[in-house]
């Protein structure tokens, strides 16, 4: 029984992996497992933002590991604090509380806020909302699902948690309307990144944050994709030159090689939690702490964030001049792109599926979006030969396109 037909047999089906069986990685290649490489172009959905195997990653994992792990947040260690401080000089924040998965720190950031409505804002007790987005993601909890607005999400997982107010992304309208005094918080992706790299407005987060100001409301921002220099800037919100009062982390945060997230937040958010009210038996752990520095330096050290702006306004620029009936829209900001295919031609799958045999590496989201993320590492001839490969594809639909019209 080969590797597929064993993860097959034995693995819940919560995935559609593509039909590839990966077994290395460095920088931004991937090799599968009779040693063909391939152009990564997808990152893990940014946790491999820093490439596979960074040199300086794993050396700091290795030199760890053999001194602390695992201690318990029971005692001080002498990794958590730089790691913090570091984080919260970098975000303009206060405080931090690391967690381990993205979907575990928007689960603290909806605890905090919630406290926060009671406790500071005076709030009735459980009556606080906390706005959202429509198209939203923010992981897979059941909390986390009760506010989607997608079915395949929440189909069957029901009863939901209440307390979530659904307005359209981008709508600054929308929300004025939305927010009563029971409102404690606007929970939302600067971009949105699992409904198709979806940019909003510009003037949008500006025009959150004076509402969140004229209201006395929380701005909260997850930024676990859109973070630590995937939009060319080291997070999301400062395209716009504001600060949230609440900032979730994740996925680059771990260098690629360990699940390592972080809500920061002013101290007035953060001041709400007591001992025994939060906590996490792996959050914060020596060795996460000490990876998760090294993955913050070397985004400083190796200038990621202006590497990501360079190459993906290359990289845009590239996309939004391929002219192909089979492509209908390009959206995106940094090395982060979503390509939208006409359905009536193809379906994203089957592109990423084309791209896949010619050693590309991507992903689709919502059947008709290929997602376009490379390590902020890539070098720009592989960029390139990438969306070269891109184009192929795009080539390849529209003659196949043509020959079913004609038939």
């Amino acid at each position: 029984m080969n590797a597929m037909e064993l993860e097959s047999r034995y693995s819940a089906r919560n995935y559609e992996p593509l039909p590839v069986v990966l077994a290395r990685g460095e920088g931004a290649h991937l090799w599968d497992a009779a040693g063909r490489r391939y152009v990564d172009m997808m990152s893990a959905y940014s946790a491999a933002s820093h490439g596979h195997a960074h040199p300086r990653i794993l050396a700091a994992l290795e030199a760890q590991a053999k001194r602390l792990a695992v201690p318990s947040r029971a005692f001080f260690n002498d990794r958590l604090g730089p790691f913090l401080a570091e984080l919260c000089k970098l975000t303009g924040l206060e405080a931090a509380l690391p967690m381990n998965t993205g979907a575990e720190a928007v689960e603290t950031a909806i605890k905090a806020a919630r406290r926060w409505g009671y406790r500071v804002k005076g709030i009735a007790r459980d009556g606080a909302e906390i706005l959202v987005a429509s198209g939203n993601f923010h992981g897979r909890t059941t909390t986390v699902i009760s506010f989607s607005t997608d079915q395949d999400y929440r189909d069957g997982f029901g009863p939901f948690t209440p307390g979530f107010r659904s307005v359209p992304f981008g709508d600054l309208a929308a929300v004025e309307r939305a927010i009563t005094p029971a409102t404690a918080a606007v929970l939302v992706e600067p971009i949105q990144g699992e409904a198709g790299i979806i940019v909003p407005p510009a003037g949008w987060l500006r025009g959150l944050r004076n509402i969140c100001d004229a209201n006395r409301v929380l701005l909260i921002l997850d930024e676990v994709q859109s973070g630590l220099g995937r939009t060319g800037a080291w997070f999301a919100y400062e395209h716009e030159s504001i600060r949230p009062d609440g900032l979730i982390l994740g996925k680059a945060l771990g260098g690629g090689v360990l699940p390592v997230s972080a809500f920061v937040a002013t101290r007035e958010v953060m001041d709400v939690f007591t001992p025994g009210s939060h906590g996490s038996t792996f959050g914060g752990n020596a060795l996460a702490a000490a990876v998760g520095l090294e993955a913050l330096n070397v985004i400083r050290d190796e200038k990621l964030v202006e590497r990501s702006a360079e190459l993906g306004t290359h990289m845009l620029a590239r996309l939004s001049a391929f002219k192909h009936a089979a492509l209908k829209d390009v959206r995106g900001r940094g090395l982060w792109a979503g390509a939208e295919i006409d359905p009536r031609i193809a379906s994203a799958r089957e592109v990423c599926e084309r791209l896949l045999q010619k050693g590309v590496l991507s992903k689709e989201t919502h059947h008709v979006v290929v997602r376009l993320a490379p390590p902020l590492v890539i070098a720009r001839a592989d960029l390139d030969w990438a969306l070269d490969r891109f184009a192929e594809v795009l080539d390849e639909l529209e003659g196949s396109h043509g020959r079913r019209k004609a038939a």
